[in-house]
């Protein structure tokens, strides 16, 4: 393994806060503060008395506000983040069958999960090319409908949408799109993500905002009498949840966290704020990537380029990887390509705790470690 270059970047050139990673993402220095300001108040207490409860409550409120969710809908949250809620989905969601479009590691996850799961008929998965975004087809005999909002690996985006003329439900992965990216509660029946992206809050967590007919779809399969292991068993979650708790013991600071995040957003203008904010930072990192000599956007449908997750190429003139190794050395971290992706490539998060300031700064440290290798 080669040593990393000894390259110093101008502290002029350095942005506030060198945290670009794609999960788990910046962390505000004012949510660890006020966290931390809360002593022995908050941490280590039981997550069933109501310290705990009300910070459960504010953050299920704020995500209401936050999305504009109608009345009717729920904030079901559970241990385990997203990746613990493919198995609970194929458990207690889906009656027989799924379509996956898949177009990345984490949508070509769910679609394993699916198909490994012994009680459910294949699914119908419809690929398409790493970079780009397949679509999906009504199909009688589905009853879920499930994609990501945002490839996270691959920094394509995927609108949220029904397919026209199907019946099934549709449950969308939001997980780093949740928080940056606009959607209508009414072009999907679950919506569920963790909250290491955009809303800063660490791992650890679930939350599947969920309209009448994915909580009806929850209870009958419930009462359908398949086996389904208790900590996977939504039912539970979502009685739980009406409590303002989770099932088992949570992480308390990542609720905490979540619950901060949502309501600083909130505080600034909620989902179109920051959407916008992610739309201004994608539009000034793409346009320079577009310009520059030696680097390109990944994805080259601009309709389809994520606006939370960049990825950018470079040419093989330059390591990306030794780029990220120097911005890391020099305290910009978590800019390494999606490790099993294998580009020559740049990963970059434009989460609405990034600032746009740091995002130019980003893109200056680049030039600046480019031009001293090449």
């Amino acid at each position: 393994m080669s040593e990393t270059p000894n390259i110093t970047i101008p502290a002029d050139l350095l942005p506030a806060d060198g945290r670009f990673g794609s999960g788990p993402s910046k962390v505000r220095v004012e949510a660890l503060d006020d966290l931390a300001a809360t002593g022995t108040s908050f941490m280590g207490t039981s997550h069933r008395k109501p310290t705990v409860k009300n910070i459960v409550a504010r953050m299920q409120d704020g995500m209401r506000e936050f999305f504009s969710l109608p009345d009717d809908w729920e904030v079901i949250i559970g241990n385990g983040g997203a990746t613990l809620l493919w198995d609970a989905l194929s458990f207690g969601f889906i009656n027989d069958r799924a379509q996956h479009l898949s177009f990345g590691e984490f949508s070509s996850k769910f679609a394993t999960c699916t198909t490994a799961a012994p009680h459910l008929s294949d699914p119908m998965v419809i690929e398409s090319e790493m970079g780009a975004r397949p679509e999906m087809v009504a199909d009688a005999s589905i009853d879920v409908y499930a994609y990501p909002h945002n490839e996270t690996s691959t920094g394509v985006f995927m609108p949220v949408q029904r397919p026209e003329g199907a019946s099934g439900l549709v449950a969308v992965d939001a997980t780093s799109a949740a928080g940056g990216l606009r959607w209508d509660p009414a072009d999907c029946d679950m919506y569920y993500f963790a909250p290491q992206k955009c809303f800063a809050g660490d791992g650890g967590l679930f939350l599947a905002l969920s309209n009448p007919a994915a909580v009806e779809r929850i209870e009958s399969v419930k009462a359908s009498g398949r086996w389904i292991p208790a900590g996977l068993d939504l039912g539970t979650a979502l009685d739980n949840s009406r409590k303002n708790q989770t099932y088992n013991t949570p992480a308390l600071a990542t609720i905490y966290l979540t619950m901060h995040a949502t309501e600083w957003m909130n505080e600034q203008g909620g989902l179109e704020w920051a959407a916008a904010r992610c739309d201004a930072k994608a539009a000034q990192l793409y346009g320079w990537a577009e310009a520059h000599e030696l680097a390109e956007p990944f994805v080259t449908n601009p309709d389809h380029r994520s606006h939370v997750v960049a990825t950018i190429d470079f040419d093989e003139a330059v390591s990306a990887d030794t780029i990220a190794e120097v911005l890391s050395a020099n305290g910009i971290v978590g800019t390494d390509g999606y490790r099993k992706l294998g580009r020559n490539q740049l990963r970059l998060s434009l989460f609405p705790a990034i600032d746009p300031e740091d995002t130019v700064a980003l893109t200056q440290c680049i030039d600046y470690v480019v031009g001293e290798l090449v």
